[in-house]
């Protein structure tokens, strides 16, 4: 966890007992995978995605408190100094820019507006849904009440409960089809109560799973690739192997962007940016046509692996989908990562390509993915090459290269970007 918000909580500005407060407003926060982990393991999980949440929160702006629950995580937005109409303003621009951001927190699996009652009992919370219905449901509109009630808190039984509550809203009830759903959560340390719940991002917060080491082109597959295993909780540290200054610096630019894009997820992100022109000049040279894509993305995964083990990256991650171009066939996927003592992931490998342009469009990275840019691939992809690579062939190939040198210099030519949501 970050100093700067370790200490945060450790102070109370993190955490913080509400028992001076009676009604909150916020967001009201459901775990998805997390209740099958261990009590234990629940608890990192959570941890880190209130950490998750703080950090993405902060970077908008967005005045909060974050109270993690046993099930649930409660975000209040405060506006104490203001009164009125003012107040009731700001309350709502504050939820609905948080609610925007949790869209696409890893490791929600739904949201609600919500307002939390810390200090209240039975009589009350049926008082205060008397006085107020009328704000929520229209005169000839049904309703249902959905309650969730922590075992042995209350004596009344759960129909007693309901019973009791809905006694106070003068509408006509409709369990199977009503206009309006009211859902009402009792727990020890409060009461909640809101009207839709909805869908998260799902999987597990981001930074959860490990590490990966995430090769990235700039095109459209690798960035859907490198979503799906950050959805995992997986935290990704990127590398974009380019060919400048043979060719212009797009490349590294459109990678930059995508970077900015991708903080809507991981809420830090490392770029490793390697010079890849001079080992492809080398290949070129000696190589045959159709064997090139593979001694280069050997290679390449070779230089991967490298980088993994300084970062204690688990993985090493691709876009390959399989069959799409001739280096992504079976045969030649097997060729590549022979010799590796890494696993490599590919997220993609059973998705066409409609399948992975839905998903780009939807992650807000196809429009930069699909600017022209001049790299590796048109500098020095010939126009045929094989399906079906022998590995003894390769190998016998790559006899002709100086490969320790020609990974030596590349790494030499290492440059690093950080990516930060306090920053972006």
């Amino acid at each position: 966890m970050r100093r700067d918000v370790r200490r945060q909580i450790s102070s109370g500005a993190f955490m913080r007992n509400i028992s001076d407060v009676s009604v909150k407003k916020g967001i009201l926060i459901a775990f998805g995978e997390l209740f099958l982990k261990s009590e234990g393991v629940r608890r990192i999980f959570r941890d880190k995605l209130s950490q998750n949440i703080f950090l993405f929160l902060k970077r908008k702006n967005i005045d909060f408190k974050i109270f993690p629950f046993h099930e649930r995580i409660f975000v209040a937005l405060p506006v104490e100094a203001l009164s009125g109409s003012e107040k009731r303003r700001r309350e709502t621009d504050e939820i609905k820019k948080a609610l925007k951001v949790m869209r696409n927190v890893f490791g929600i699996a739904w949201f609600a507006d919500c307002l939390f009652f810390e200090k209240t009992n039975l009589k009350e919370f049926s008082d205060f849904l008397g006085k107020n219905y009328k704000k929520w449901l229209k005169e000839k509109e049904t309703f249902a009440l959905r309650l969730k009630l922590e075992k042995n808190f209350l004596k009344e039984s759960r129909e007693k409960v309901i019973a009791l509550l809905a006694k106070n809203i003068k509408r006509k009830v409709n369990l199977s089809r009503p206009k309006r759903e009211i859902f009402i959560e009792v727990r020890s340390r409060g009461w909640s109560l809101y009207f839709r719940k909805i869908k998260g991002a799902g999987g597990l917060p981001s930074g959860s799973s490990g590490k990966v080491l995430s090769l990235v082109s700039g095109g459209i597959d690798s960035p859907v690739a490198i979503f799906l295993l950050a959805k995992r909780g997986a935290e990704n540290i990127w590398l974009h192997f380019h060919s400048f200054p043979l060719v212009s610096r797009i490349s590294i630019e459109k990678v930059k962007e995508l970077a900015k894009i991708f903080l809507n997820f991981q809420p830090r992100l490392k770029v490793y940016f390697l010079p890849f022109a001079k080992a492809q000049m080398e290949v070129k040279s000696k190589i045959p046509a159709k064997y090139r894509i593979l001694v280069y993305r050997r290679l390449m995964l070779k230089i991967a692996e490298i980088i993994a083990k300084k970062e204690k990256c688990l993985a090493l991650v691709t876009g390959e989908s399989l069959g799409q171009v001739s280096s992504q066939t079976l045969p030649n996927i097997n060729i590549v990562e022979r010799g590796l003592k890494i696993p490599v992931f590919r997220p993609l490998i059973g998705m066409d390509k409609e399948e992975i342009i839905n998903l780009a469009k939807e992650t807000k990275t196809f429009s930069i993915s699909i600017k022209p840019q001049e790299d590796c691939c048109t500098l020095f992809t010939p126009k045929h090459s094989t399906a079906e690579g022998r590995l003894e062939e390769i190998k016998k190939l790559e006899k002709e290269l100086n490969i320790k040198k020609i990974i030596q210099d590349t790494l030499k030519g290492t440059e690093l970007a950080m990516f930060d949501v306090a920053r972006f």
